[in-house]
């Protein structure tokens, strides 16, 4: 199953929720001098076009980014990853999780990317050329990897959920690293669907991680049809501060609705 590729959905609204989101943790952890250690299972290409026919067809990113990025101020990580994106590679360039961590972190700490798609794993490679990116199953990366060196850390877990599978062997992935790992942040992304299909992973995942921050936003569907009409981050550690975030910016997303 290896035929997802994000450029169809890049700067969506699930982008600017998972995206900003990611970028204000990853801050957060860089306010301390000890260095940190960011996983990413499911990279993708990191940097892409957004007037690409790809992205266009969909319009995705017109309805995402482009409405929402006025909604963040311009000290915020997440606008200032965009400007340094866009600085770097064109006004209409967007960037990727990995491209935000890049933009995010310093010379101190260590980004550990993985993405299966030999296409994606490519670009990913002449995107990011300082990162470790290994063409390799995302989960099986994690489980490698934990505990990291430096322990201080976040990993994101973003798989396509293309392979329905997905939804009832993640909470055991999850349950793993953070036995392994356990002064990580680990963050999933989950789609939130019309079919409903992450309820019993939820469920699963708040019996196992009581402590965790489930954040959700909901949002009109891109398209008539189209199925996804939310976004949802399950935070394992989440960074004190993330909560009051994280409410401020469903405010936002509750305006559309």
């Amino acid at each position: 199953m290896l035929s997802y590729q994000h450029i169809y959905h890049a700067g969506n609204l699930a982008d600017v929720h998972k995206h900003s989101l990611l970028a204000w943790m990853l801050e957060y952890l860089t306010r301390k001098d000890k260095p940190v250690s960011y996983i990413e299972t499911h990279a993708g290409r990191a940097l892409y076009d957004l007037t690409s026919d790809e992205a266009v067809k969909t319009g995705e990113a017109a309805q995402g980014i482009a409405r929402a990025k006025t909604w963040f101020s311009p000290d915020h990580p997440y606008t200032q990853a965009l400007n340094r994106t866009t600085e770097t590679h064109g006004e209409n360039a967007y960037p990727g999780s990995p491209m935000i961590a890049v933009q995010t972190l310093r010379e101190s700490d260590t980004i550990t990317l993985a993405e299966l798609h030999p296409t994606e794993h490519l670009n990913l490679e002449l995107a990011l050329p300082t990162a470790k990116c290994w063409r390799t199953d995302g989960f099986m990366m994690g489980h490698s990897m934990c505990p990291p060196t430096p322990r201080r850390g976040l990993m994101l877990i973003d798989p396509s959920f293309e392979i329905k599978d997905d939804y009832d062997t993640i909470p055991g992935h999850i349950k793993k690293y953070a036995r392994a790992w356990n002064v990580g942040v680990i963050a999933l992304w989950y789609p939130i669907l019309t079919a409903g299909s992450h309820h019993n992973m939820l469920k699963t995942l708040e019996s196992n991680h009581p402590d965790a921050l489930r954040h959700e936003v909901r949002f009109p569907p891109a398209r008539p049809g189209h199925g996804m009409i939310g976004s949802g981050l399950f935070v394992i550690r989440p960074p004190f501060g993330l909560a009051e975030e994280g409410a401020k910016l469903k405010t936002r997303f509750d305006a559309l609705n």
